[in-house]
């Protein structure tokens, strides 16, 4: 059984999504955990705010949540052709936060997924150029659900396959 933990970078259709996959994965007979990044209101990161807070239990929760599984499923839209602020927040913190930040990155399998009214493309280049930057193998096949492309349960199956190896 392979533990996979998948982070939505958004509510609505990207948190659907990442619901889709857990049920996926439960249904072969594996471990999924979604976290919605939204809900756990991680303070911005600043320099300043990395000297001055003192309660970053949210951070060290998600480090451990990474620690914890075999790979990763990130499901985000595209904003202004990019990522989510929330997801460059989470992955400032992790960096900073953690002694050996690699060690959350470095060879972690990655499967990246969007549902985005812009396409989705470019946030998926973006999260292919930032994970890679880690560290982590970024699977080749993105699942994009845009107005052109609909939902394909086969591309959900597709990525698990490679995600659970």
């Amino acid at each position: 059984m392979s533990r996979i933990l998948i982070v939505a970078a958004s509510t609505g259709k990207n948190l659907e999504l990442a619901q889709k996959f857990k049920h996926s994965l439960e249904v072969k007979g594996h471990e999924g955990t979604v976290v919605d990044l939204c809900t756990l209101n991680a303070p911005m990161y600043t320099p300043l705010a990395e000297k001055e807070l003192s309660d970053l239990s949210v951070i060290e929760h998600m480090m451990d949540l990474i620690l914890s599984s075999e790979a990763m499923i990130v499901c985000a839209p595209e904003y202004n052709g990019s990522i989510p602020p929330v997801l460059n927040n989470m992955i400032a913190w992790l960096s900073v936060q953690s002694k050996n930040f690699r060690s959350l990155f470095n060879q972690r399998t990655i499967g990246l997924a969007s549902v985005s009214g812009g396409g989705g493309q470019h946030a998926v280049m973006s999260m292919r150029m930032q994970f890679s930057y880690l560290g982590s193998n970024v699977l080749g096949r993105p699942v994009i659900i845009n107005k052109t492309k609909p939902f394909n349960q086969s591309s959900i199956d597709e990525m698990i396959e490679q995600v659970i190896l």
